[in-house]
């Protein structure tokens, strides 16, 4: 037996501005499942302010009370949830639950190019449609002419597995349109053969100009512009309260994404909660609660291990991304750089936050650009903006870099 197909997801809508909405997800289990599901949830620009899990391992039960915008498609959200849980089989003309027998299909990859005249905010105008038609920026190259006209490649994937059809592209083509109006001068989408995308990769390495140092990867009380990030981290794993769990409390900050951090992490170490709760409290203050065990179904009791996990989660939650402006001789370039999952997926939503805060803070875009290097053995998404200072900047390096920090970090 198995549980009905619209019963795997259930949303009930806050019925008062400034309540939550509580999402409860009951399906079978699968290796990271908290992982993805907490970043579609976080891809549809909601924070969860409250949760709570359990599973024996083969079944789960999840609820998440959110907060957010007010337009969210919340069945669309619903749809994208359930696609997350193992998938479904028909018997007996009754939709049921099982685990998935294979892994899924790589997503072709389409080139958006177009040409159009450049404005303030345009790049995140555009950004922010691919978002909402659900089309995942995998790279981008973007460069400004002399006579001020803006080339720009998008290498995207398409949640929905439309992008091949002609009334997808037409869609695609029209929110442009309407987004950018007579500034559009061409536009085109293609799909591209893995060799096409393989050769916009570049090196997997990081360019000479760019050490390791420059995200500052060690932990560190302070960013880079001196602010600090989470200074209130406290992780501790106590072995004495459950005989067959390990238990993990952990005091922090809020921010944006967080318990998809803690999931992201966990997920790396391959370590399965069988139960879990976290809340919010007052000033932003966060307490989690999580009873744990390893892949063998045992307590983590390795005093190494520990310490690895302590730190990795100590990392993440401290400084989830790396935010620095650098100076190219005469130029500015802003660096942003968050790690990649295991599955291959980057952070949701980050070149949107970088766009919309320089956007806010009335800062041009020249030249940009997303790769994915290497980075001590870590594979890291680094977006790369040269600013478009113009006669100069006209907002303070330390604003702007403050300015995107918080928005990324969701303290705008």
């Amino acid at each position: 037996m198995g549980i009905l197909h619209e019963d795997v997801v259930i949303i009930r809508q806050s019925e008062k501005a400034g309540e939550p909405s509580v999402i409860t997800i009951n399906c079978p289990d699968k290796t990271g499942l908290g992982c993805d599901l907490c970043r579609i949830i976080l891809f549809f620009g909601l924070s969860i302010v409250k949760g709570d899990v359990s599973t024996d391992g083969k079944w789960c039960y999840l609820v998440f009370w959110v907060v957010g915008k007010s337009e969210t498609r919340w069945n669309l959200l619903k749809s994208r949830l359930v696609d997350a849980c193992p998938s479904c089989f028909s018997a007996s003309g009754i939709s049921f639950y099982r685990s998935e027998l294979q892994p899924p299909k790589p997503s072709d990859v389409f080139l958006l190019t177009f040409c159009c005249h450049d404005r303030r905010g345009l790049l995140h105008d555009v950004t922010r449609v691919l978002c909402e038609l659900e089309l995942t920026i995998k790279k981008v190259k973007i460069s400004t002419t002399p006579d001020g006209k803006v080339m720009d490649m998008f290498f995207i994937t398409d949640t929905r597995e439309l992008l091949h059809t002609n009334e997808r592209r037409n869609e695609t083509v029209d929110y442009l349109k309407a987004v950018l109006e007579d500034a559009m001068i061409s536009c085109d989408i293609e799909k591209v053969g893995p060799e096409i995308t393989a050769s916009s990769q570049g090196s997997l390495f990081l360019p000479s100009e760019i050490t390791e140092d420059t995200f500052g990867l060690e932990m560190s009380n302070e960013n880079s512009s001196g602010l600090l990030t989470s200074s209130r981290v406290s992780i501790t794993l106590d072995n004495s309260l459950s005989p067959a769990h390990t238990l993990v409390q952990i005091l922090c900050h809020d921010h944006k994404g967080l318990l998809y951090d803690i999931m992201r992490t966990l997920k790396e170490y391959n370590i399965q909660i069988s139960y879990g709760r976290f809340s919010i409290k007052q000033r932003r203050n966060c307490e989690i609660d999580l009873f744990i065990v390893q892949s063998d179904g045992k307590k983590l009791v390795d005093p190494s291990k520990q310490r690895s996990l302590t730190a990795r989660l100590q990392l993440e939650l401290q400084r989830p991304l790396r935010v620095i402006l650098v100076s190219r001789g005469p130029d500015t370039e802003l660096l942003v750089a968050n790690p990649v999952e295991l599955s291959g997926k980057g952070r949701p939503l980050v070149f949107h936050d970088i766009t919309l805060a320089l956007k806010m803070l009335n800062t041009g875009i020249f030249l940009a650009g997303i790769r994915r290097h290497i980075i001590r053995e870590r594979e890291w998404e680094v977006y790369r903006v040269l600013l478009d200072e113009g006669d100069g900047l006209s907002v303070p390096k330390n604003k702007i870099e403050e300015g995107i920090w918080k928005m990324l970090m969701g303290w705008e």
